[in-house]
């Protein structure tokens, strides 16, 4: 029983700090609208961890992609969600939405 009790303490006490810590990471909103994204450039800290929360308000499904950061984020009409992005570089790092190729984007690292 005993250890059973100290699992579920280690448990909770891992989660809580795992959630703080996500917390802590600087955050950055991005909407995405039927090709159009806003804003079309985000600067950020390098070295650091970010969060994007992406926001779809258009009318149709968006996709966040870039292929240098390994990420993709599909989103349905009116969806939000978000990626972490581990530290980066000093920098440009281009994003875009796959379903509307001419939303074209880009993460500056400084």
């Amino acid at each position: 029983m005993r250890i059973n009790r100290k699992i579920a303490i280690l448990a909770m006490t891992t989660s809580l700090v795992g959630l703080a810590h996500a917390e802590d990471l600087p955050t950055f909103k991005l909407e995405m609208n039927d090709g159009t994204l806003n804003p079309a450039r985000i600067e950020v800290p390098a070295g650091k961890r970010i969060k994007i929360e992406v926001h779809n308000v258009g009318k149709g499904a968006a996709e966040f992609e870039s292929v240098q950061l390994r990420k993709e984020k599909v989103l349905a009409p009116g969806a939000d969600s978000f990626v972490v992005i581990a530290p980066l570089s000093p920098g440009e790092y281009r994003f875009f939405d796959d379903f509307h190729q001419q939303a074209q984007g880009v993460i500056v690292a400084k």
